[in-house]
């Protein structure tokens, strides 16, 4: 759900913003699955894991607070944020599931959906962050870099 005075992300752009938060907080094996054509789910599922329920609620938090603050966008809807093994966070064009390892490797959201191009994210110092990357582009109407 968008506020009224915010205007729509792009999926493109919403994606690299999460995947951006979720570096942020350390997320590990970020991976983005491009939909388009293989389901009518969404547009793209972004993948991402906390190495516990402490730290996949931290990137939860740091996703949801971050899009609220900055864009004045919200989730659609959210699921399981607490237990926190596997948050699911709806954006309308993009959902977000961050899990812990153990439950990423029961579900196999990637295997599911292996017919999905699929974009990895690193973490590193020429990767964008909430501060200076895909976020402060958008800030300044312009398209992020990469």
């Amino acid at each position: 759900m968008t506020t009224e005075t915010a205007a729509p992300i792009p999926a493109e752009q919403l994606t690299d913003l999460v995947a951006d938060y979720a570096l942020d907080k350390k997320a590990i094996d970020v991976v983005s699955l491009d939909l388009r054509g293989v389901s009518g789910i969404a547009d793209t599922f972004l993948i991402c894991s906390g190495n516990t329920d402490r730290q996949v609620k931290a990137i939860h938090d740091a996703i949801h607070f971050g899009l609220k603050k900055e864009h004045g966008t919200l989730p659609r809807r959210t699921e399981g944020a607490v237990e926190a093994r596997w948050v699911l966070m709806d954006y309308f064009d993009i959902v977000v599931h961050i899990l812990t390892p153990e439950a990423r490797e029961f579900y196999r959201l990637e295997q599911l959906w292996g017919d999905a191009p699929r974009r990895v994210y690193e973490p590193g110092p020429d990767a964008p962050s909430p501060v200076g990357g895909a976020a402060e582009a958008l800030r300044n109407d312009r398209r992020p870099p990469g």
